[in-house]
């Protein structure tokens, strides 16, 4: 998976905002904010967000670098603290698509612990012996498809569409979740298939996580509305899924 370099900053897209809350959509690339994965990088949502509104924004929830859609923002440390609280009660519920290596089961409850991932630099005096944590996926396979080129041993290449629901939080857990049961996400450098990987980028001219954030949905904190955020498939994951149609 090519590492994305903006030249100049992307044109954010805000899903929703009240004044209490913005969401947008996050381009695939895009640190969330200032982070030790890479000191060199100058563009992030939180600031492009802050800009593109006029006013301070609050971080609630993550999105890896390379996933794209449903970023959410509050626009207070108290409407901040309160929608910590609804991801702590279990009420904060994501929805995401991935077009993963095989053909999956048509419904699967992932529950696999995952160990802690840990920073080199921030997190070198964490405890690297602490357990597992609970970590559980549900997975619905949408379509599937095969195509006329190898990738392997196989002479031909079959990928799913797939629905992912996280019911926990863990660091890179939708991601690591599909390379255990041998559906690694199509573009995941880190837990893939190196050779579907480098067929993908070879036939299809794909060249990111095949990963997004479709749907957030939860109550608002301020007014108790139901609220249900979607995000469109972007330009550069569009012609991989257009390949299910």
């Amino acid at each position: 998976m090519r590492k994305v370099v903006f030249e100049s900053a992307p044109e954010l897209t805000i899903l929703y905002q009240d004044e209490y809350l913005v969401a947008i959509d996050k381009p695939s690339g895009l640190l969330v904010h200032r982070s030790e994965i890479d000191k060199r990088e100058t563009l992030f949502a939180l600031q492009l967000t802050r800009d593109l509104i006029g006013q301070h924004v609050y971080p609630v929830h993550r999105l890896d670098r390379p996933t794209s859609g449903v970023l959410l923002f509050a626009l207070s440390s108290e409407v901040a603290r309160k929608m910590s609280e609804l991801f702590i009660a279990g009420l904060v519920h994501k929805t995401y698509l991935a077009v993963v290596r095989g053909t999956t089961p048509e419904k699967l409850h992932i529950d696999y612990a995952l160990k802690e991932i840990l920073d080199k630099k921030s997190d070198k005096n964490a405890n690297k012996d602490k357990e597992p944590q609970s970590a559980q996926t549900s997975l619905k396979h949408l379509k599937s498809v095969e195509l006329p080129f190898p990738s392997g041993r196989y002479e031909q290449t079959r990928y799913s569409l797939v629905e992912l629901k996280p019911h926990t939080g863990r660091k890179h857990q939708l991601r690591r979740h599909m390379a255990h049961i041998r559906h690694p996400i199509i573009g995941d450098t880190n837990h893939g298939d190196g050779k579907q990987n480098k067929a993908a980028r070879e036939h299809l001219q794909f060249d990111r996580l095949a990963l997004m954030a479709k749907t957030l949905s939860f109550p608002h904190p301020i007014t108790n509305e139901n609220m249900v955020i979607s995000a469109q498939v972007d330009d550069t994951l569009k012609p991989l899924l257009d390949l299910f149609n």
